[in-house]
């Protein structure tokens, strides 16, 4: 067996690397999906209109730093609204009146939600509601409207030869 052992250590120290490196890997994506929240992280609800682009897992950020992810989606079957439930860093100290908002880096960026702080002086606690929320952006909607209306400021009516 030590024979055996002394041959093949390059082999075993590969294996064991590659064992240790997936190990590694699987705790990493683990915290990045949202698996895993910060020890004591604040959960937060808000209720957008539209949450086009937002998974478990998108980051949550102020001010473009990332002090929370999204952790569940579901739609409320009373105002037909997807509830999104956040994990924000317990650090960061967000007033009571903050808004939310999905938006994105650009036309090919990620797209995460921004809280924007209000003026509150109480400060967001485990189990609120962002009550001001604004979803996402219909960008194909958008473009459509752009082409459609881009004949003119009157209506067909008005732009009508006259005889």
């Amino acid at each position: 067996m030590k024979s055996l052992l002394r041959e093949n250590i390059g082999e075993a120290l590969v294996g064991l690397f590659v064992v240790v490196f997936a190990a590694w890997f699987l705790w990493f994506a683990w915290g990045m999906t949202g698996g895993g929240d910060k020890a004591g992280a604040i959960h937060v609800t808000a209720l957008f209109p539209n949450s086009t682009g937002i998974n478990v897992g998108s980051e949550v950020r102020v001010a473009g730093m990332k002090v929370g992810t999204v952790t569940e989606q579901a739609l409320d079957p009373q105002s037909f609204q997807v509830k999104v439930r956040l994990a924000l860093d317990p650090a960061v100290k967000l007033p009571a009146d903050s808004s939310a908002a999905i938006t994105s880096e650009g036309f090919l960026g990620a797209t995460f939600i921004s809280l924007i702080p209000g003026g509150d002086t109480v400060a967001l606690k485990d189990g609120d509601t962002i009550a001001d929320t604004q979803g996402a952006m219909d960008l194909m909607g958008m473009v459509g409207q752009f082409i459609n209306k881009s004949g003119g400021s009157g209506s067909a009516a008005e732009s009508a030869p006259q005889p």
